[in-house]
């Protein structure tokens, strides 16, 4: 996650700029401000004068998926944000703090976008009090979004959200079934699991299938990694356009991919950052050395190994991000300076914590 702060006054710039210093370790911080008084270009290299509206701001950092964090008043964000918000699956975390540090307060995607568990990390290093306002968490109830978010699962009809919601809210049991064959730890005591594939109405299902069920919420397993290796400088557009093709190809959804995989020489490549934050998927890197210890029959190619340390970057990078078990189901397949090949990994679910 990338955390964008804008700041209003000298108070709140002073703010922005200690809360890089206490969260740098943990997050990629951009710093913005709106305060031109006591700007030293030389000496404030890292702290952006902001010289457009605070709405085209906002949609720009939006646009690359960034979290945003205001430091000011409640109804500045508000307004900058509100033209471009999508859904609760998609927006970005947005949160707002006062000048003075007291409080910290997600306002925007507590549970999807992370902005709760955002919003707790701030206060806990900065000395701030969360203002936590979601009914499942200030009433420590079972949250089936933050549950599925924690378990790397796409919600196939985001309305049965709030109908699941709302019926564990009410003190009432939920019937969960899931797809039999996978890890099942810990559990939750409102919850009624009911073996899969469930006979008549269920509230939950949690399946990789395309079985027609009856139930008010469906969750998808992210089960898909997608391993890539790359020219230098290829644009977004081009990768892209070859890994939609690749999955349409193979039947697989977007919202069916765990994570993309490369070798570390590609951290900074800037089509494959775009292209995830776009997505909403995570970017895993490995060393030549990890690659090349990862057990399986792959394509192997010297001139690949001269290159960058290991024979095969695309196809170990996928195996490797599944952690155990992970299997390759799509071999290398290459276009235009490009490699893609593609593993399933095997999926668990876990209920520990809320």
């Amino acid at each position: 996650m990338r955390l964008s702060i804008i700041s209003f006054t000298e108070n709140g710039k002073q703010l922005s700029e200690s809360i890089v210093k206490l969260l740098e370790r943990e997050l990629e911080i951009g710093l913005y401000t709106k305060c031109e008084a006591g700007i030293n270009d030389d000496i404030d290299s890292d702290l952006f004068f902001v010289k457009t509206s605070v709405g085209d701001w906002a949609k720009e950092r939006m646009q690359e998926q960034d979290a945003l964090l205001f430091i000011g008043a409640c109804g500045i964000a508000v307004r900058a944000v509100a033209p471009f918000l999508t859904d609760k699956l998609h927006d970005v975390p947005v949160l707002v703090m006062d000048e003075k540090g007291k409080y910290v307060i997600p306002i925007l995607s507590g549970h999807m976008g992370g902005a709760n568990d955002l919003a707790n990390l701030i206060a806990a290093k900065t000395g701030a009090e969360p203002v936590i306002t979601t009914a499942t968490d200030i009433n420590k109830k079972f949250a089936v979004d933050l549950f599925a978010k924690r378990n790397s699962l796409s919600i196939a009809n985001k309305d049965g959200i709030a109908k699941v919601s709302s019926k564990v809210l009410a003190g009432r049991e939920i019937a969960m079934s899931i797809e039999a064959g996978h890890e099942i730890i810990g559990g939750e005591s409102d919850i009624r699991f009911v073996p899969y594939p469930p006979v008549g109405f269920v509230d939950v299902v949690v399946t990789s299938k395309d079985d027609m069920l009856d139930a008010s919420l469906l969750l998808k397993p992210r089960e898909y990694v997608i391993g890539i290796g790359c020219k230098k400088g290829k644009k977004v557009n081009e990768i892209d356009d070859f890994i939609l093709k690749t999955l349409k190809k193979k039947g697989i959804s977007i919202m069916q991919i765990f994570a993309l995989s490369s070798i570390s020489q590609k951290r900074d490549e800037q089509g494959i950052i775009e292209w995830c934050r776009k997505e909403g998927i995570p970017f895993i890197t490995y060393t030549a050395e990890e690659l090349q210890e990862v057990d399986g029959n792959f394509t192997k190619s010297l001139f690949v190994k001269a290159q960058v340390g290991v024979d095969n970057v695309c196809e170990r990078a996928a195996v490797k991000a599944c952690g155990e078990d992970g299997k390759l189901i799509l071999p290398k397949v290459a276009e235009n300076g490009m490699t893609i090949a593609i593993a399933r990994r095997e999926w668990k679910v876990c209920f520990d914590g809320k």
